[in-house]
């Protein structure tokens, strides 16, 4: 099964510098369905509308770490959370995006998560 949806952590991945954005800014031109996901209340403007989707807090009902978090952010991109990627830095939150049935990428750098996101999404390099 392909993967289709990237959804992101904010602090601690995006906030890691401007390659990560860029990763998310291509994975969106080649089809990628997109979601920020963080548990913080705001995020800057310029990186908000990059991603197809923002949740902030508590906006659906639930926080990370707990899987259903995942299954309805992926639901509204449309996709199975079985589809998408998820990124985060908190191993709290990558084993609740695996327990929902996501694949996962434990940001730990920012050059071995953009390799392991550009071959889980097939994406072309830059």
């Amino acid at each position: 099964m392909p993967l289709r949806g990237l959804l992101m952590d904010y602090a601690g991945v995006l906030t890691d510098g401007p390659e990560v954005l860029a990763l998310v800014r291509r994975a969106r031109a080649a089809g990628v369905a997109t979601a920020l996901v963080s548990d913080g209340r705001t995020v800057p403007d310029e990186c908000a509308t990059t991603f197809d989707a923002v949740v902030l807090g508590p906006a659906l009902g639930v926080r990370k770490p707990d899987p259903e978090i995942f299954r309805r952010v992926a639901a509204m991109l449309g996709l199975p959370v079985e589809q998408c990627v998820v990124v985060d830095d908190h191993a709290g939150n990558v084993r609740g995006a695996r327990k929902a049935g996501a694949v996962v990428v434990h940001h730990c750098d920012v050059v071995t998560t953009i390799g392991e996101v550009e071959i889980l999404l097939d994406l072309p390099p830059p």
